[in-house]
């Protein structure tokens, strides 16, 4: 599911004594790219693949990983804010999420497990369904469904925010019961795609199931310093990317005939919305009582870059597949540079950035002005990318999620 100036270049360049520090180009987004123009200067270290007998010898590491990060930078008296906010999220906050009772499950959407013949049936006709679907499709959607399935990554990381976090395991603050539940609700989004997958038979589980394994063991770069106002910026742009993207899955899918298939991205795509409403409102009260706080905090998160939480995606093979990915993802418009400009107009209108006057400093201020006009350069940036692309030759790379076929980026 990373915003990047578009620039033209990819390498690798070794450390001492290992590993390598990764200078890739990333999507300007936060789930997908075109490829290839973006540099992005990466603090990811990828820790070279080991022999069997290395591995059996030396303590396990992550094969990517995020040092130097900088954390709990929120003031106490910013703190407080949150704790005030604590009835508004109970009255508020906890009304998006559904009753278990009235919500969908991933079996409602699969073949039907409890009559033999009629399994069989449905499982033959979705496997005949999917064979008229192209390569990159399911790439994009593999893609999709692994970023889903490293939903424990994106809880830990919310309880990681101070002032919100769920301090027990099962506290009942409004804010612990949102993220509980929340995670429950997305719990959801990665088990039916992962199943549908696994019954279309065109994808290399076992590659797949690795690229999981390993993308949950390296965990996220949220860029959140523990500071709940990141956190929830970010949440809003995430969650309307992935509204986004799996909405343009399932429009793709119909055009594929698979109907199916696109009420599956589709009922997903609605969960997304949901959620992207609840965190922006959460993102628009912190506006209406600090805005300066607020508004600064978003100019910092959006010069960061919003990055896809599963962008240490690795498949034990290839360095650089979470840019490849999105590279595709680019290409057959599932999502693009210009879905990220839009999820950043579409938010600063939502919360009226720029009418934000009384109550901004200088640096308030300051803030404001690049985000007003950050869209617009993205977008610029953008269109010119893609014409020096129109005059280049598009690559072409071997993806172990369907059995090392080549697709283009």
């Amino acid at each position: 599911m990373t915003m990047t100036l578009p620039l033209n270049s990819t390498m690798t360049t070794p450390m001492k004594h290992s590993p390598v520090v990764t200078v890739s180009s990333p999507p300007p987004l936060s789930l997908g790219s075109s490829f290839p123009r973006r540099l992005r200067v990466s603090c990811v270290a990828t820790n070279p693949r080991k022999t069997s007998e290395q591995t059996h010898k030396k303590t396990f590491r992550p094969i990517k990983e995020v040092p130097n990060q900088i954390t709990h930078t929120i003031t106490q008296e910013k703190l407080e804010i949150f704790k005030s906010m604590e009835n508004w999220a109970q009255e508020n906050l906890l009304s998006y999420l559904k009753p278990v009772e009235t919500s969908w499950q991933p079996q409602d959407l699969l073949p039907r497990t409890n009559d033999e013949d009629q399994f069989y049936d449905q499982v033959k006709e979705l496997r005949d369904r999917a064979r008229e679907i192209p390569d990159d499709y399911f790439v994009v959607l593999v893609g999709d469904m692994i970023t889903e399935e490293a939903l424990p990554t994106y809880q830990t990381t919310l309880n990681t925010l101070d002032g919100v976090k769920d301090e027990t395991g099962g506290s009942l603050t409004p804010w612990a019961i949102w993220v509980r539940a929340w995670t429950a609700e997305e719990n959801r989004h990665g088990d039916l795609l992962n199943k549908y997958l696994y019954l279309s038979g065109r994808v290399d589980m076992q590659h797949v199931e690795r690229t999981i394994q390993y993308l949950i063991g390296s965990g996220m770069d949220s860029k959140f310093e523990n500071n709940p106002y990141n956190g929830f910026i970010y949440t809003s742009f995430q969650e309307r990317a992935t509204f986004i993207s799996h909405g343009n899955a399932a429009k793709l899918a119909t055009t594929y005939g698979d109907t199916t298939l696109a009420k599956i991205c589709g009922t997903i795509a609605a969960d997304e919305k949901r959620h992207e409403t609840a965190y922006t409102r959460i993102v628009e009260k912190l506006f209406e009582i600090d805005p300066d706080g607020t508004v600064q905090a978003l100019a910092s998160m959006m010069r960061k870059r919003i990055t896809m939480p599963a962008h240490l995606m690795h498949d034990g093979l290839d360095d650089d597949l979470f840019d490849h990915y999105g590279a595709v993802a680019q290409r057959i418009g599932v999502y693009t540079a210009m879905d990220y400009a839009g999820i950043l107009e579409f938010l600063l209108r939502r919360w009226k950035v720029e009418s934000l006057g009384v109550g901004l400093t200088g640096e308030g201020r300051r803030a404001q002005e690049y985000l007003c006009s950050l869209a617009q350069r993205i977008r610029r940036l953008e269109e010119r990318a893609n014409d020096r692309v129109k005059l280049s030759l598009r690559p072409s790379v071997s993806f172990s999620w369907i059995y090392g076929r080549e697709v283009g980026l």
